[in-house]
């Protein structure tokens, strides 16, 4: 799999700025986690990077992420690749989250949107940002009220995590990638 053509499938059917930089955020975090559990990390970050990218055309369940999984079916993807990508959506039955793979993506999907939004009103933004911090503004529901807070603590369960050590991995790894996340200061 070469991540080119994968960016390059994002950037197709994908026009949205933020929605892009969301689907890197996850690449990043999945790169790191895959460093992290001794896994391929250009697969896992393919995975990361691939996994949104149908949902602006079909943002509905269970087109979003169905259409996508046909898509990469015929650009010749691998199963499991296919597989952990429709895993992540929870409204498919017969998808069941059953690997690694599978459970990371889950798990850093919702969370690096957060993430991504808690940066966004700090003045230093993601730099030194805190698991505390992040904890913190999961407690406020209005804040980035379409994260899924269930979804967060779900994943790191799912993934065997404890939550403040996942949600600090998946700063680590997203602030290490802040420039091109929008995620600096004054950005």
């Amino acid at each position: 799999m070469d991540r080119e053509q994968a960016w390059t499938l994002v950037c197709e059917y994908t026009a949205s700025d933020s929605l892009r930089k969301h689907m890197l955020a996850v690449e990043a975090a999945m790169r790191a986690y895959a460093r992290h559990f001794g896994e391929d990390e250009n697969v896992w970050g393919i995975v990361g990077l691939l996994h949104d990218f149908d949902y602006e055309r079909w943002p509905d369940p269970p087109d979003h992420p169905l259409k996508g999984a046909e898509i990469l079916a015929e650009k010749g993807y691998p199963d499991f690749v296919i597989y952990a990508i429709k895993s992540h959506a929870d409204y498919l039955p017969d998808c069941p989250r059953v690997s690694p793979l599978d459970k990371t993506l889950y798990a850093c999907d919702e969370l690096a949107g957060f993430v991504s939004a808690c940066a966004k009103v700090r003045p230093e933004g993601i730099a030194g940002m805190k698991a505390k911090s992040v904890k913190k503004k999961l407690k406020q529901k209005s804040f980035a009220a379409a994260v899924n807070r269930d979804d967060i603590t779900a994943g790191a369960a799912d993934l065997g995590v404890e939550l403040d050590e996942h949600i600090q991995f998946v700063i680590d790894a997203m602030e290490a990638q802040a420039a091109e996340l929008g995620l600096e200061p004054g950005q």
